[in-house]
């Protein structure tokens, strides 16, 4: 089915894979001639609670029946925090689209889950849902990562390149006429991890790792990992974090100031070597990292570019408003995903429907 219209009012849902909480964008976006235009209506953050927290953190873990089981559960629960959200709202969204929450991605293996089942989160708001966007574009050979950057490419192309620091940093921009994009390095992944050990839920501001002093021997190794070697589409996982980055971590017994402040190092010098590669001169930095005043600090000093952190709901939200902009694309009947992008063979259009 086809919705082609110039005006659209959607709800973007989505967890991110550092466990922050549930983001909800309810969006307006306009089509004027070739070019989209949007406003942010309202946008929340749900924190979890500690259950929850535990549930998705253990998911990776638990057998498949629970699995299942959690994935059913956790779509209640999403619809459950929608409807919530929606009663102080003048209007209903006409469709959600929800990316849900990460567990596995392993591309080069051919799957990818995210969690919370389309069906419940339409059954318990009783409005229709796009969901599951990714496998789409893995079932044709790619990485089903970045999705964001067709957002990029069509919402924020008056900057040179658009740079998201959430569980990990990703870029996109456009080169030679087509766009780019992939994972560069973890960031709140690793280092919400570190802050959790001294009893912290992230390192405000970037106090606590400010504090510490550089291991040389471990920025060299950090460095030195092979993924940042690679050239053309890629994306990053927990998994990879699991099996490159905690052991390195490990090695040194060193205090948790002190490793905080070489991952930051370390985040730092792998987003500069990518932004100066490039020649990219105004860069519009994203999620909760653009928060943290000492790796901006750090980046400003390391890279040649004008990086432009925007007002405090686009810096929180802009995934999730990309995300509802995804399922636009959907219902259009038009590629939400870019070949070029995810290495697939083909552009794609992802995305079930639920309830439609």
């Amino acid at each position: 089915m086809k919705i082609i219209k110039n005006k659209y009012l959607v709800l973007g849902c989505m967890s991110g894979t550092s466990l922050d909480g549930l983001d909800l964008a309810l969006c307006q976006f306009e089509r004027d001639n070739a070019s989209w235009d949007f406003k942010i209506i309202k946008a929340e953050t749900k924190k979890y609670d500690d259950t929850w927290y535990k549930k998705l953190s253990d998911a990776p873990s638990i057998p498949s029946e629970e699995l299942i089981s959690l994935d059913h559960n956790y779509g209640v629960y999403i619809g459950e925090a929608i409807n919530t959200f929606l009663d102080t709202c003048e209007f209903s969204p006409e469709f959600i689209v929800s990316h849900g929450h990460t567990v596995f991605h392993r591309p080069d293996l051919g799957y990818t889950l995210q969690l919370g089942n389309g069906d419940n989160i339409s059954s318990v708001t009783n409005i229709p849902v796009i969901a599951d966007l990714r496998n789409k574009d893995i079932s044709l050979g790619g990485q089903g990562a970045p999705l964001v950057p067709i957002g990029d490419k069509l919402l924020f192309n008056n900057y040179d390149a658009c740079l998201n620091l959430g569980g990990f940093a990703n870029i996109s921009f456009e080169k030679l006429g087509e766009r780019l994009a992939f994972d560069i390095c973890p960031v709140n992944i690793v280092l919400n991890e570190l802050a959790n050990k001294e009893g912290l839920a992230y390192d405000s501001e970037g106090l606590l790792g400010r504090s510490g002093v550089l291991i040389p021997e471990l920025l060299e190794e950090l460095n030195k990992l092979d993924y940042y070697h690679i050239i053309g589409p890629k994306s990053l996982g927990k998994e990879w974090v699991d099996e490159k980055v905690t052991p390195l971590l490990s090695k040194y017994s060193r205090s948790n100031a002190d490793l905080l402040h070489s991952f930051y190092v370390h985040i730092s010098e792998q987003i500069s070597k990518i932004i100066d590669t490039e020649h990219l001169n105004e860069v519009l930095v994203t999620g909760g990292g653009g928060f943290n005043t000492f790796l901006m600090e750090l980046l400003s000093k390391q890279s040649h570019c004008k990086l432009v952190i925007p007002d405090k709901n686009l810096i929180n939200f802009k995934e999730a408003v990309i995300f509802a902009f995804l399922g636009i694309l959907k219902i259009r009947g038009e590629n939400n995903s870019l070949a070029s992008v995810t290495g697939a063979q083909k552009d794609s259009s992802g995305g079930v429907l639920f309830g439609f």
